[in-house]
């Protein structure tokens, strides 16, 4: 390390918890960026400037989102629903009327394609994200 980030190191452990805080967000604004997590959980580090990611990972989880429920098609995508979930009448009724709200959660591509055309053939709008 050279010695300007060494004597910065040095200088930055002996902040209170609070004078961080107050540091965080001076930076935050001079140079426009969020020392917030992304949602991937990786932390972007530098003066804004994105480091290339290494890899795109291929995603291989799928969430199949019901999006939107027509009025008169309720009851047969309620049914559909419940033929894919295995959940009970109620609680199948309750995940129609919440909509938008996922459907099923962490499954392979083509289970969600599959179950995006099984729903949208009875009515419902749906999203696979």
């Amino acid at each position: 390390m050279s010695t300007a980030t060494d004597e910065i190191l040095e200088k930055l452990k002996t902040l209170t918890l609070l004078e961080a805080s107050e540091l965080v967000k001076q930076i935050e604004e001079a140079f426009g960026v969020s020392a917030a997590a992304p949602v991937g959980g990786m932390m972007m580090m530098g003066g804004g400037a994105a480091a290339p990611a290494e890899a795109v990972e291929e995603q291989t989880e799928f969430t199949v989102m019901l999006e939107e429920v027509p009025a008169d098609k309720k009851i047969a995508i309620l049914k559909e629903v419940r033929a894919i979930t295995g959940l009970g009448l109620k609680e199948a009724k309750d995940l129609v009327e919440a909509a938008p709200k996922a459907v099923k959660e962490a499954i392979a591509k083509e289970a969600a394609e599959e179950m995006k055309k099984q729903l949208e053939a009875v009515g419902a709008k749906i999203s696979i994200k």
